[in-house]
């Protein structure tokens, strides 16, 4: 039996067609959140009101949002190049503790003499180094074994959660901790500093911003860029070009996971100033990020606004835990239906639904 419609890729459309299909999915998935709201018995207007308000209604609530957003920054402008090779890296979350180790590590254990000139650039290098590390393991899996990244990622997550948990409750517990699962305090020249009464920290701002027109320059106006977007169209196209695609993922990942290694430095020699359990060193940023590089369409240069965005969420999730008195799951679900949307704004951008016209025999019968 023959369906009745077909899908068929578009070839071109309007210049507004993009942010219509975006508004429209991103309404239809607010609405969606709005059910699930009133399905547990609270306004949704409330709670979505109470997101919105508690993140950029307010002084403080925008100071909030803009310090979660610089490391969204960082791991989403970093994954808009594996995604722009088709390659999908849903590892950040696991990148970003590893980098965070790392750095930690190097401060704690080498460099607690050195001076905050030398000491701070190594860091910066071992938390990238790290990240990019642990980055590449699914594009070696994948080119030896075949292995799905989505599935390699993933678990690599729970790999480097379970290594830094072990790190904070053994070897690396601080002895002036308390018994707390945290390392020793960071030395004061591993501590960045911050905007008065502020998490933002003007240096990682700084290097966010930097970073996110290099990857746009790298993306769009090199020769490396070009085939990391060649990779996405076609790999056997790319390969048949001359494009050795092992190679441009491996750099993608290693680009990916290093700026998600950075972006746990900036955590805990901002934020924390010691190693501390998975979970309070990310407040999800990883996965956040994978929304922030897809809802920039993977345009490293729209990243800074869909990272304040999401941001916001965040901070405006905080505040209805304590306003309406919501689970933190909340706000990933509501997440969830966010990128959900956005996955099928991208579907609709790339495909079209084409009626099957019935054929003369087809008819007769």
């Amino acid at each position: 039996m023959r369906g009745l419609i077909r899908l068929e890729k578009r070839i071109d459309f309007p210049v507004w067609f993009p942010f219509f299909a975006v508004f429209i999915s991103l309404v239809t998935g607010l609405v969606f959140s709005a059910i699930i709201f009133a399905l547990k018995g609270v306004n949704p207007l409330i709670v979505l009101g109470g997101i919105f308000s508690g993140s950029f209604g307010s002084l403080y609530g925008l100071k909030e949002t803009l310090g979660k957003a610089i490391p969204l920054m960082l791991i989403g402008t970093g994954l808009t190049l594996p995604f722009m090779a088709k390659f999908w890296n849903i590892g950040a979350e696991g990148q970003l503790v590893v980098g965070a180790a790392a750095s930690a590590g190097f401060a704690l254990f080498v460099g607690q003499s050195l001076p905050a000139y030398i000491l701070f650039p190594l860091m910066f290098l071992c938390a990238f180094i790290a990240g990019a590390i642990w980055a590449v393991i699914p594009v070696v899996l994948k080119n030896s074994f075949g292995v799905s990244e989505v599935i390699s990622t993933l678990m690599l997550n729970y790999i480097a959660f379970e290594l830094v948990t072990m790190l904070v409750v053994g070897p690396w517990r601080g002895a002036t901790q308390q018994g707390y699962p945290y390392s020793d305090d960071l030395p004061e020249a591993a501590r960045l500093y911050l905007f008065p009464y502020t998490r933002i920290s003007p240096l990682m701002l700084f290097i966010a911003l930097i970073i996110v027109v290099t990857a746009w320059f790298a993306l769009y106006r090199s020769r490396l860029g070009y085939e990391i977007r060649v990779t996405g169209e076609s790999r056997d196209a790319a390969r048949y070009a001359g494009i050795h695609t092992s190679l441009v993922l491996l750099f993608s990942m290693a680009f990916s996971g290093g700026l998600a290694g950075v972006a746990g430095l900036g955590e805990i020699t901002a934020i924390h100033h010691h190693l501390a359990m998975p979970s309070v060193i990310s407040a999800g940023y990883g996965f956040t990020g994978i929304i922030v590089a897809w809802l920039a369409r993977r345009n490293p240069l729209l990243v800074p606004l869909t990272a304040f965005f999401f941001a916001g969420i965040l901070v405006g999730g905080d505040a209805i835990q304590i306003s309406v008195g919501l689970p933190a799951s909340t706000v990933s679900v509501f997440n969830g239906i966010i990128l959900l949307s956005l996955l099928i704004a991208d579907f609709i951008l790339t495909y079209r639904l084409v009626p099957v016209k019935k054929t003369k025999t087809e008819k007769e019968k």
